[in-house]
């Protein structure tokens, strides 16, 4: 890795760390729910985005450079998995089950889901 592509990675973490919390704010803003949509919409946003990007590094599309800036700096920033873990154990602390159920399984399934698709689509062009 060139030094180059370190602060480019590095400024794309910190990028999408601001675009996860604005993105959170406006969510948290509009949506008045048990559940933690901000966290759910920023998880499964950024693994349709991740499986995009990788199809197009698969084809040679996108350079690798940019599928490692974007993909591991960019979106490594925006979604956040620990946040996810968190609200999921808070919810169950709150004897909220069904909602700590769909929040650990759902996030799961969609982003994985949205990850396939997006891998799927990137493969396409």
């Amino acid at each position: 890795m060139t030094p180059l592509i370190f602060i480019a990675l590095a400024l794309a973490g910190g990028i999408g760390t601001a675009a996860r919390m604005l993105l959170d704010g406006i969510i948290k803003s509009r949506v008045s729910s048990g559940i933690p949509w901000g966290t759910i919409v920023i998880n499964v946003s950024g693994s349709l985005v991740l499986g995009l990007l990788t199809g197009l590094a698969s084809d040679q599309i996108l350079p690798e450079s940019w599928h490692l800036v974007i993909g591991t700096g960019f979106l490594g920033g925006y979604t956040t998995f620990s946040t996810a873990s968190f609200e999921t154990v808070r919810l169950i602390q709150e004897r909220r089950w069904a909602l700590s159920l769909f929040n650990c399984l759902g996030t799961l399934v969609l982003a994985t889901a949205a990850a396939g698709l997006g891998l799927w689509i990137g493969g396409l062009i």
